[in-house]
């Protein structure tokens, strides 16, 4: 007897995003005999836990194509609600919800506090005698789920785009940095990607001949602000201008910075940005040349632009969702479906799975033997690691009216069959 599905979403979300979630959906719908209804939790669990089901089976199959190229989360939305050990009667509920909705599968798309999630209710809905297969799906545009060895999984998707956004963002940034540079002799961008440096390294890609006066500053490398304005004065007598890459979480000291419900630090919600307090410390030390530095912080536009998405990320994040359902149909509860790069000179890679209990709450951090013995930079062997991953293509976004057609779902929710409840964190 076919059992319903819930998918839902979870954290950040990347340009990528909801091509996963066609790969969930449409391998679902291709298996009329194992699965009934595909339901979306509206903003990820707490959708679940406010029994705000959206019918995915419903959509139009045009829709659901356009999945494709329809960035971020505003399909089914995603949240940063983090369902705690201490929180029964949230776990609880999510149970319930399964139970009165005939759920029967789950897949969570996201990194790596999602999985925990999903581990968590795996274990609960068998304790409480729920026959439900949770499955999770890997997204994070900052890399860093997983393992140091890069064996649980190679790549999440989601990075391969950001890292195309900051290739190109670089080498656009390096044409105003030439041309302006007599009044702005410095300039200096601020990525995201936490305190990891998978993003920031990715603008190395935008010059792997290293033929522009580029400085690369991962939090990794431990530099401070008296070394950073060493490096860029020696450049700006060697060069005349500088552009100076910086993680968000670079240390400059104390931002105000604020937490979001994960508890991870929002860089880019702080009352000063990592890349103010550079050129501020630039400018009040003084540069060896005339003019000023000056900083560009990019926000939220790199996760959610689909024009510079990279269409091998856009294959695989689908891919990965398809996978996720060969799991629950041939391997059962308990994994998340990961990617595996094959051995070799050209690039390829195979869809495996790991268990949900070794990838909750995993953190890779940034290989220290990726970043130069100066400090300033990465090595080859983190270009020839990321090069792959940004494609060779543009999308091929669709347009009307000279503007993109994002995917535009109806809003049809299933019945509510339990009593309104409210998430005890908001209580």
């Amino acid at each position: 007897m076919p059992r319903n599905v819930v998918v839902a979403q979870s954290g950040g979300p990347t340009p990528v995003i909801n091509n996963s979630l066609r790969g969930v959906l449409e391998a679902c719908l291709d298996r009329p005999d194992l699965f009934g209804k595909v339901y979306a939790g509206w903003h990820g669990i707490e959708g679940v836990l406010k029994e705000e089901l959206l019918d995915l089976s419903a959509q139009p199959a045009e829709e659901i194509a356009l999945l494709r190229t329809t960035p971020a989360a505003g399909t089914i939305g995603t949240c940063r609600y983090k369902l705690k050990a201490k929180q029964a009667e949230d776990f609880a509920r999510v149970i319930d919800v399964f139970k009165a909705h005939d759920v029967g599968y789950f897949f969570y798309i996201g990194g790596n506090d999602s999985m925990d999630t999903a581990h968590k209710v795996s274990v609960l809905a068998h304790e409480r005698g729920l026959d439900l297969i949770a499955i999770g799906v890997p997204k994070t545009i900052d890399n860093d789920l997983g393992d140091s060895e890069f064996t649980l999984i190679d790549h999440t998707p989601g990075y391969g785009s950001v890292a195309r956004y900051w290739a190109l963002n670089v080498q656009t940034a390096n044409q105003e940095n030439a041309g302006s540079s007599p009044a702005d002799p410095v300039l200096v961008m601020q990525a995201m990607g936490r305190k990891i440096g998978f993003i920031p390294a990715a603008a190395r890609l935008a010059d792997p001949r290293r033929e522009l006066p580029l400085l690369i500053c991962l939090t990794e490398a431990g530099l401070t602000l008296s070394k950073l304005a060493d490096r860029v004065n020696d450049t700006l007598k060697t060069h005349g201008r500088a552009i100076v890459v910086v993680s968000e979480g670079f240390d400059v000291g104390e931002l105000g910075s604020r937490k979001d419900s994960f508890g991870h630090t929002m860089f880019s919600a702080s009352t000063m940005t990592a890349a103010q307090a550079v050129i501020n410390y630039l400018n009040d030390v003084g540069l060896p040349v005339p003019g000023a530095a000056r900083a560009n912080v990019p926000g939220t536009d790199q996760r959610h632009s689909m024009i510079t998405a990279s269409t091998v990320d856009l294959d695989e994040a689908y891919l990965v969702g398809r996978k996720a359902v060969d799991i629950a149909v041939h391997d059962g509860n308990g994994f998340m479906a990961t990617i595996l790069r094959q051995p070799g000179a050209i690039y390829g890679v195979t869809f495996g799975k790991a268990p949900l209990e070794q990838v909750a709450n995993s953190e890779r951090f940034f290989p220290k033997s990726w970043i130069s013995a100066d400090g300033f930079d990465v090595t080859d062997d983190f270009i020839r690691y990321a090069q792959p991953l940004i494609g060779g293509d543009w999308p091929a976004v669709p347009l009307v009216g000279g503007v993109q057609r994002f995917a535009r779902f109806q809003p049809i929710f299933a019945d509510q069959r339990l009593p309104a409840y409210v998430p005890e964190t908001y209580r």
